[in-house]
């Protein structure tokens, strides 16, 4: 089989509170949990989640529900109920979540290369919210999930070579995680949405990204050739919300 080709630029866009507006779809969720099964049914799903968060690295909402019912046959008290909140995920929806112009930006970006999704998450919630959302068939079916995505340079570079990387996230550490790896060959883009994006101590102990705009939506209205027709200086370019 012959080597793909590279091309000259490919953006790895991120998923959660980049494209999609994650935190409401959690908002909503505890909403919905707290309403529909009560208030300690809930609790005791979050702190689930949570133990789950920290061995898994990334967030696993049914995985926790596995957990939840495996407690509940082991004689920890639960409310079995909770269970249908699998169907309530699995039907949520997701394209009502998307960022403002977030299609618009891959379709704009896709003119002058592949737009990739890179995610971390599960293998069964995670690509169901992607295509639900739409953002699977708006880049044609080019997404990777993955447990620490920061970990998977090498495979990304592998199935999808390019001479240039932009990548967009809302997280600073995983941005200079694979700027680590990719060094000049990739542009990093920090988009300030979600609750990660806007703590101030999650910047404080990574270098700068080479680009932050205040909302992903910032980037259709950007001069994209830019970011990867010449060497980026960081910090020099901000993109404000008009």
């Amino acid at each position: 089989m012959s080597a793909k080709l590279a091309a000259d630029v490919v953006f790895l866009l991120d998923v959660d509170n980049t494209l999609l507006d994650n935190d409401r779809i959690v908002s909503d969720l505890r909403r919905h949990l707290d309403r529909a099964f009560g208030a300690a049914s809930a609790a005791r799903y979050w702190c689930i989640f949570e133990e789950l968060r920290e061995e898994l690295g990334y967030a696993d909402y049914l995985g926790a529900l596995q957990r939840y019912r495996a407690n509940a046959e082991h004689g920890v008290s639960a409310d079995e109920r909770l269970l249908l909140m699998s169907t309530y995920l699995i039907d949520y929806p997701f394209a009502e979540r998307l960022y403002p112009q977030a299609l618009e930006v891959i379709a704009h970006l896709e003119q002058f290369g592949p737009t990739v999704i890179l995610s971390d998450g599960d293998v069964v919630f995670q690509p169901r919210k992607i295509q639900r959302a739409g953002l699977w068939d708006a880049v044609r079916g080019r997404v990777l999930i993955y447990v620490h995505k920061e970990r998977m340079v090498e495979a990304v570079q592998r199935l999808h070579p390019a001479k240039h990387y932009v990548m967009v996230d809302d997280k600073v550490q995983l941005l200079a995680a694979v700027k680590g790896e990719l060094g000049a060959r990739l542009t990093t883009v920090l988009s300030r949405q979600g609750h990660y994006a806007l703590d101030p101590a999650s910047a404080k102990f990574h270098p700068v990204p080479d680009i932050t705009v205040e909302r992903v939506g910032d980037l259709v209205d950007m001069d994209i050739a830019s970011l990867f027709s010449q060497p980026c200086v960081a910090s020099h370019v901000v993109s404000q919300s008009k």
